[in-house]
């Protein structure tokens, strides 16, 4: 009886002390710093805190109910654009006014890290409203008495659609990307359905850990490109299923040929043609699992070819130390930094820059909005909000985020939507997709004159360099310019 005693309190004793370790392994990791110091052209970079277990801060969704709105920022209004929606994710506004929403969600798939990391993730999914099967649905929404609010609704589609995101039209071609091709379809503005088989135009990687893939043409119609994120966190399933992913793709419409045109984003999602140069910028939700504070999202500019680090490095040179695939020699000399940090675990997805007859008003300028869908793996939770980014004359990032709109969040860290994606409307005002809200909110500064088109830069040419001129090492004395100040 004394030995069945004694054993009894020993097990009662780990079991104590395993209730403990349990308890402190998933405190949640506390953010030492504002969420604002993670974000504009110089974020606070923290002291990595690598997670076995990671902080779980997840913000259930409670819905607007009848009449509920987001706060708008100074001096503009919002109103309920169209509700009563299933899952709308991206928004684009065709030439003639027509708006096209992709229904979506997440296809079945296996993450990477394994069955318990695939149960854990279903769990978190289904508390954040993330959880359901996908609509698979292409809708239009029209306006045409231009009074803010969506008086028709059609179904475009829903053949041939699989977790479809992206969208962009030319010339009677319609461009729908699925989680895991790119199609095309016959499709005449004005038409109130989409019909025929579509052409595939590009096989892209399927699903993994994120599926969303956008996409937007160039100018003159003539290129595709394409955003694919990656298929795990920091590589942790093998860097064979990364082949093709956290990069983004250019697809030749006219010969079919495709290449990596970026690469090194490990979930690349809007993207927008800055208007003072021309160049591609996307919007990058950057790794989980390095404390609250770490790593912030970012957007910036995609030069042809660049490196943006992932998984091995991130923020041009900071070595990630948990991942195991060897790194590509000389990494670090051709990584590029970001331009402009959205803040830890924001989530950036949706990025428009502002467009000729925006009417944001005065307070909201020349520059780009963001949609934040929100953090999983911060606490206390940051995002949900839609925020402008002013830029300066030559096509720069400057200053702090405004929140255009304020946070979705409540008081007991719950969220009444998550706001996903941003577009200009026929009438200036700006569009947002809340994809558990179920609603697309029209943001607008009552009477503000439509914005002035921004001007593209120019300048005479340099003339080429034909010689050296001068001695190279001069280069390393005391004094010389760093290449860094002028890269």
């Amino acid at each position: 009886m004394r030995i069945l005693k004694k054993i009894l309190i020993a097990l009662l004793a780990l079991l104590v002390v395993a209730g403990i370790a349990i308890w402190f392994l998933t405190r949640p990791d506390e953010a030492q710093y504002a969420f604002e110091d993670t974000t504009g052209t110089d974020p606070v970079l923290a002291e990595p805190d690598k997670q076995l277990v990671p902080t779980v801060a997840i913000a259930k969704p409670i819905g607007w109910g009848d009449e509920g709105a987001p706060t708008p920022g100074e001096g503009l209004v919002v109103n309920r654009f169209a509700e009563g929606l299933d899952h709308p994710r991206v928004i684009y506004t065709l030439p003639n006014g027509d708006v096209l929403v992709t229904q979506t969600n997440a296809p079945e798939r296996e993450l990477a890290g394994g069955w318990l990391t695939n149960f854990v993730a279903g769990l978190l999914f289904s508390k954040a409203g993330a959880g359901d099967a996908s609509p698979n649905q292409l809708i239009l929404l029209r306006d045409a008495n231009e009074d803010g609010v969506a008086e028709e609704r059609h179904i475009l589609r829903e053949d041939n659609l699989d977790s479809p995101s992206g969208i962009a039209w030319t010339d009677g071609n319609l461009y729908i990307a699925n989680h895991d091709a790119v199609l095309r379809f016959d499709y005449e503005l004005g038409s109130n359905s989409v019909t025929g088989t579509p052409e595939i135009i590009a096989d892209l990687p399927a699903a993994g850990n994120h599926w969303m893939r956008n996409i937007i043409l160039s100018a003159d119609g003539t290129r595709l490109f394409v955003a694919v994120g990656s298929a795990s966190n920091i590589g942790e399933g093998g860097m064979e299923i990364e082949e093709g992913r956290a990069a983004i793709h250019e697809i030749n419409l006219a010969s079919g040929n495709t290449r990596i045109f970026g690469a090194g984003m490990r979930n690349p999602n809007g993207m927008a043609f800055n208007p003072w140069t021309g160049e591609l910028w996307t919007t990058v939700n950057e790794r989980d699992m390095l404390g609250s504070d770490l790593v912030p999202d970012y957007m910036s500019n995609v030069p042809i070819g660049v490196h943006y680090g992932w998984p091995w490095v991130y923020f041009n040179d900071v070595i990630d130390e948990r991942v195991e695939a060897p790194m590509p020699r000389f990494l670090t000399e051709y990584t590029r930094t970001p331009q402009y940090a959205l803040g830890a675990h924001a989530a950036a997805l949706g990025l428009v820059f502002t467009e000729e007859g925006s009417t944001m008003g005065s307070g909201f300028g020349h520059g780009a909005f963001i949609a934040r869908h929100g953090s999983w793996n911060r606490y206390p939770p940051a995002g949900y909000d839609v925020v402008f980014v002013e830029f300066d004359e030559r096509g720069n990032p400057v200053g702090e985020p405004r929140q255009v709109l304020q946070t979705f969040l409540t008081s007991d860290n719950k969220t009444y939507g998550r706001p996903t994606w941003v577009e200009w409307d026929r009438t200036g005002a700006l569009l947002v997709s809340d994809d558990t809200g179920n609603i697309i909110w029209r943001v607008t500064a009552p009477n503000a004159e439509g914005t002035a088109a921004i001007q593209r830069n120019s300048g005479e040419r340099l003339p080429p360099l034909r010689e050296l001129r001068g001695d190279p090492r001069r280069a390393f004395e005391e004094g010389a310019i760093s290449p860094e100040d002028i890269m």
